[in-house]
């Protein structure tokens, strides 16, 4: 679905500058990235069957209107705290036409889909040495999906039909995580982690995997290239939203 989304927190907080500041000192960090992010699953609205989506970062590039990623990290010695906002709006506009009785028909149809994902994680590093970095993360993830659709039938050029709907939902899951940090050499290294969450409080099962190469070009400013996954199973009362989105990740961090 997006470009979502990496869940750029790990573009932030995997690069530590090379000259750690005292523990006393708040260290900050913000990231601008792009995810080229495909779309897998099965997705049911409006009270309808669930239909099987597979589409490439390509075809949701067509349909892009909007698209907004923003991560901030903030810490103090052995802990810290981030935030990852994505915003995706898609809009897609499609028409029928066809004759009745050899009159002339036609079906035109909007549809408006938005996304939010916001996630807010705690991190504590129990382990720091100069070949790299461990941290646990806890937190939580909050989804929220709407979709409208207008749709207007017209016969001859007069409309004889129209409809509306809109339909969405709003969830927060409790997620829990682990990640690292490996360096290579002075300017390259390694980063990963991985997320799971949901456990039936809000959705079935929600996971995020992560894994990127990064080179640190100066204190303050560090590139990373890499891959990201993530799925969730949410279910209730006719709405589904049972996806993975997958893809590459670029990111740029800046730290101060």
């Amino acid at each position: 679905m997006s470009t979502a989304p990496a869940s750029a927190a790990d573009l932030v907080y995997d690069v530590p500058p090379p000259e750690a500041a005292p523990e006393s000192d708040w260290q900050f960090a913000v990231a601008i990235y792009m995810w080229a992010a495909g779309l897998d699953g099965k997705v049911g609205m409006f009270d309808r069957p669930t239909i099987n989506i597979d589409q490439s970062f390509g075809d949701i590039w067509k349909e892009l209107k909007f698209a907004g990623m923003a991560v901030g990290e903030a810490r103090k010695g052995r802990w810290a705290v981030f935030a990852d906002l994505i915003y995706i709006k898609i809009a897609t506009d499609s028409g029928l036409t066809g004759t009745v009785g050899n009159v002339p028909v036609k079906l035109d149809a909007k549809v408006k889909t938005e996304t939010f994902t916001g996630t807010l994680m705690g991190e504590y590093r129990f382990l720091e040495s100069e070949r790299g970095t461990a941290d646990l993360m806890a937190g939580a993830r909050l989804w929220s999906v709407d979709t409208k659709i207008r749709a207007k039938l017209s016969a001859d050029g007069t409309e004889v039909g129209a409809y509306s709907g809109n339909d969405g939902e709003t969830w927060v899951d409790p997620m829990i995580g682990l990640r690292g940090r490996l360096n290579l050499d002075e300017s390259w290294y390694l980063t990963g982690w991985g997320m799971i969450g949901g456990f039936g409080v809000a959705s079935d099962f929600a996971w995020d995997v992560f894994g990127s190469v990064g080179y640190q070009w100066s204190r303050s400013f560090s590139t990373t290239v890499g891959y990201r996954a993530l799925g969730v199973d949410y279910r209730d009362d006719g709405f589904v939203y049972d996806i993975v989105e997958h893809g590459p990740v670029l990111g740029a961090v800046l730290r101060f």
